[in-house]
């Protein structure tokens, strides 16, 4: 089975001479291999393709993917979006009182599974198909008595979706009339105390930070009294703390209940997940979800890349974490030194300990959110000044931060150029460009990106700047798997190759443990107060900061991923009682 797949966004027909078309052997013998359809796009024939490849790299914005599939997926096609639209096959079963973990790139289909599984979307297995024909496709499957009951009534499902931040323009009010309305269970205050939004009831939608509203979609969600609970990217702006314990609240909702998650954070889905579907293909193209797994081996299957009860490798390369001894921070020379700061305003306190900062380290930020971390960033980068205490800020600084608001009307290209005179370079599409993959979307507007895309984008902006402190506050929010290692990899490179200093804020413990050479970790009162100490050794400060924490981690022992020990457990009992909090 053959698919011809077109990326409708990247396909700018007015901007090149056709390619596709003028090279295609079909359409040279007389076939309408390729045919020009409305709004000048063009259509390729699925049954006249040979498969030969020539339009894929004659295409100048690389909208085209021409794939070979087993001819048996062509009856589990589950959805297609329109002529050479993206498509998907299989679906997970969501298993009562258990909670069913999805993984995959973004881009590959998992929020139409969601949505297909919800209700929201009703499947076309490809043709013109309706909720009939679907329980029809489904005769004789453990899913034919799921779609009967979800379009007659008999199931209800909750939908918790990827991105809060449109959260306040559908919904107004105060958190607690949010949380009121939404609540049918009568657990308004056990809820509110397990996700810890005491302190933002009386607050309006609009004026909460991303993880109060991310805190507070999910809390409505788990008032609601349904059958199957989803969870889009839960754990989205939220501090270590905060998804432990959103883990432990969805946890909760087990007693004959079914409950289905997508997350990137391994350590979050590991800890949460029963079983896990990985969802493998390509980005924008196809995806196919694969046979559900426990979650140990379904998380290790997707990162060795290889399904061996399937026989399918999907990724040339394995995703290794590298078991290491903590590193004792590189032995540059000072680049700035800063006495003891301190910062007030609107009721919060903020104190950090002097410290300095040295060439060709990268220093890691840690700790619980509304502690001050973005704030000690901003007065990195000259953007707030401290009330007191002196910055030696003798440097140039380049800031990522936390939230990206895209200008309308600006290309990449043209938000990009704005932030290096070069830009377009060689230097830059193989530095930097190619690992972030957004050479495809320099032609797109910054308002077009997914959370995703502008996430590279903006990360891309700042490395193009020439600085001697590269600030990243939270750069693996909204990248799958492969793309925070990916970013971790460059960020890591770039800094020891300019010899220049890097300085990240995440709540990704796999993705600072990589990146980080130092830490520092702030504690605190969120909201009140912040502390943090200056930059110090890994192994104290990730030992520090999972104490306050209240977690452990071990290493697994097949691929060295950290993951997280049960409460109360063997391992976490012992490791808790020696101090070894992470390095074991």
């Amino acid at each position: 089975m053959r698919i011809a797949v077109l990326d409708r966004d990247r396909c700018q027909p007015a901007r090149c001479s056709l390619e596709c078309i003028k090279f295609c052997p079909g359409v040279r013998m007389g076939d309408e291999t390729i045919v020009i359809e409305g709004k000048g796009k063009p259509r390729i024939s699925e049954e006249l393709c040979t498969g030969c490849g020539i339009c894929i790299h004659k295409c100048p914005f690389e909208a085209i993917s021409i794939v070979n599939l087993p001819d048996e997926l062509s009856e589990e096609l589950i959805h297609q979006y329109g002529a050479n639209g993206f498509r998907f096959y299989r679906l997970p079963h969501p298993q009562m009182e258990s909670v069913v973990g999805l993984i995959g790139q973004n881009g590959i289909g998992k929020t139409s599974i969601l949505k297909t599984l919800s209700g929201e979307l009703i499947p076309n297995l490809g043709g013109g198909g309706g909720k009939e024909e679907v329980i029809e496709r489904f005769a004789g499957t453990q899913f034919q008595e799921y779609f009967v009951q979800l379009y007659e009534g008999g199931l209800k499902t909750v939908h918790k979706p990827q991105y809060v931040d449109g959260l306040p323009k559908v919904v107004k009010g105060t958190v607690a009339e949010l949380l009121e309305k939404a609540d049918e269970t009568g657990r308004f205050d056990e809820v509110v105390d397990e996700l810890q939004l005491s302190a933002a009831l009386e607050q309006g939608i609009d004026e909460i930070s991303g993880g109060e509203l991310q805190r507070t979609a999910i809390a409505a969600a788990l008032l609601r009294d349904a059958d199957v609970y989803f969870f889009d990217e839960p754990s989205s702006y939220l501090d270590v703390r905060q998804r432990l314990n959103m883990a432990r609240a969805i946890r909760g909702l087990l007693q004959k209940k079914r409950v289905v998650v997508v997350e990137h954070d391994l350590v979050v889905l590991d800890y949460l997940a029963d079983y896990v579907h990985g969802i493998y293909g390509k980005p924008g193209a196809y995806g196919i979800v694969s046979q559900a797994r426990t979650v140990r081996k379904g998380i290790n299957a997707y990162l060795s890349g290889f399904y061996r009860e399937e026989n399918i490798r999907f990724r040339k390369d394995a995703i290794r974490f590298e078991v290491r001894p903590p590193s004792l921070g590189r032995e540059g020379a000072p680049l700035v030194r800063f006495e003891p700061l301190k910062k007030s305003y609107n009721g919060f306190t903020l104190e950090v300990e002097g410290g300095e900062v040295r060439e060709g380290e990268v220093i890691g930020i840690l700790g619980p959110n509304a502690t001050g971390k973005t704030t000690f960033v901003k007065m990195l980068a000259g953007v707030e000044e401290s009330d007191s205490g002196k910055i030696d800020l003798k440097v140039t600084v380049a800031y990522k931060p936390q939230y990206i608001t895209p200008e309308p009307g600006v290309t990449v290209r043209e938000a990009l150029s704005k932030a290096s005179e070069d830009f377009p370079s060689d230097e830059f599409l193989r530095e930097i460009g190619r690992p972030l993959e957004i050479e495809t979307l320099l032609d797109a507007g910054l308002d077009e990106l997914s959370g995703g895309e502008l996430q590279r984008v903006a990360i891309a902006a700042a490395l193009l700047k020439e600085a001697d402190i590269y600030l990243f506050d939270e750069p693996s929010a909204y990248l799958d798997i492969e793309q925070r290692m990916a970013v971790a990899r460059l960020l890591r490179r770039f800094i020891e190759n300019r010899g220049t200093t890097g300085m990240v804020v995440d709540h990704d413990i796999l993705f600072m443990d990589y990146i980080s050479d130092r830490l520092m970790v702030f504690a605190g009162e969120p909201g009140v107060h912040g502390s943090a100490a200056r930059p110090g050794e890994m192994r104290e400060g990730m030992n520090k900061f999972l104490k306050d924490a209240g977690v452990t981690f071990r290493r697994d022992p097949e691929t060295g991923r950290p993951r997280a020990n049960k409460p109360e457990s063997q391992k976490d009992r012992a490791q808790k009682k020696s101090g070894e909090y992470y390095y074991t």
